[in-house]
């Protein structure tokens, strides 16, 4: 299967420095609900540069932009797997692949019309050094479950963060290495608690400045299920929230989260520890990563090339 990609262009741009945690104070969008849904979530203290100043990034030249641009997706899982990724993955880098295999397919459709290169694995020995990850000038976790990192690979990627690596973590990304705090911190303070039904929704668009919301509508029809997260994601800029009011079957989840009220994220990006993320907790529907008709699939699309695009270094980062 193939996914619709036509019309989809990205700005290159550039652009990062280093920041001090007590010059950050969480954003406007980063507290929930207003006195409606969650509260109280807690912000606690990871002990890193995290926020939306780029002096929080650590530019040390590891990417050269004349060297082009390189993404590695990994989807290992270690607990219950997305349909989206279809059958595991052999052992190895870029094993061959299966017809169900559809978003790992979409993403290599997508670097090979936006001009960056993609390799994929699920494959832990890949990732067993930063050296190894310095070759990428991001890395995606595509609903990864569980413990989906051994003691080598955890390290690698802590350390290429802090050596100005990116980030971007998709959808079940959130429900992995649950008991890794510094993990918790990548994903902007965030972890994934229990989702509402799969259901339609609409999606509002957070501001037009940001690689990945510019050009989307400022509300779009989209079906996924929706994410309840504990704790809430702070000192982000949020791109994306779902609109609760229009989720017929209702946001509270299977283990009871009421759902956070009127500023429900589900698209933020961050500095942070030296690096760059950029995350999203859409993407649960097969029908997202196919040419199989679903509202707002282009504009799922198009937020997540720019989110991926910004985070390699194409275009401006969390603007």
């Amino acid at each position: 299967m193939r996914i619709r990609r036509s019309s989809l262009s990205i700005a290159v741009a550039a652009g990062a420095a280093a920041l001090l945690l007590t010059a950050l104070s969480p954003s406007s969008a980063a507290a929930p609900g207003h006195g409606k849904g969650a509260e109280n979530l807690g912000d606690p203290d990871y002990g890193v540069c995290r926020g939306t100043d780029s002096r929080c990034y650590h530019d040390w030249g590891n990417f050269d932009p004349a060297e082009g641009y390189r993404l590695l997706v990994y989807s290992r899982t270690a607990g219950p797997r997305h349909a989206h990724l279809g059958t595991p993955l052999g052992s190895g880098m870029n094993p061959p692949l299966n017809d169900d295999n559809v978003a790992v397919k979409a993403m290599l459709e997508l670097g090979r019309e936006n001009g960056f290169a993609v390799d994929y694995t699920e494959d832990v020995t890949q990732l067993s050094s930063a050296g190894r990850l310095l070759s990428y000038n991001a890395v995606m976790f595509l609903s990864t479950t569980r413990d989906t990192l051994d003691d080598a690979a955890q390290t690698a990627l802590r350390q290429y963060i802090r050596a100005g690596g990116g980030f971007v973590g998709v959808h079940n990304a959130f429900g992995t290495e649950y008991n890794w705090p510094w993990y918790e911190g990548l994903l902007g303070n965030a972890n994934f608690y229990d989702h509402s039904a799969n259901q339609p929704g609409v999606v509002e668009t957070v501001g037009r400045r940001d690689a990945s919301t510019q050009g989307l509508p400022q509300r779009w029809a989209f079906s996924d299920e929706w994410y309840n997260l504990v704790p809430f994601p702070t000192r982000v800029r949020v791109l994306a929230e779902v609109d609760e009011s229009t989720l017929a079957r209702g946001v509270r989840g299977n283990l009871g989260h009421p759902g956070h009220g009127d500023d429900h994220p589900v698209s933020w990006c961050q500095y942070y520890d030296g690096g760059k993320a950029w995350l999203t907790t859409l993407g649960h529907d097969v029908k997202a990563w196919t040419d199989e008709p679903m509202d707002g699939d282009r504009y799922f699309v198009q937020h997540l090339l720019g989110g991926v695009t910004s985070v390699l270094g194409m275009a401006p980062f969390c603007r």
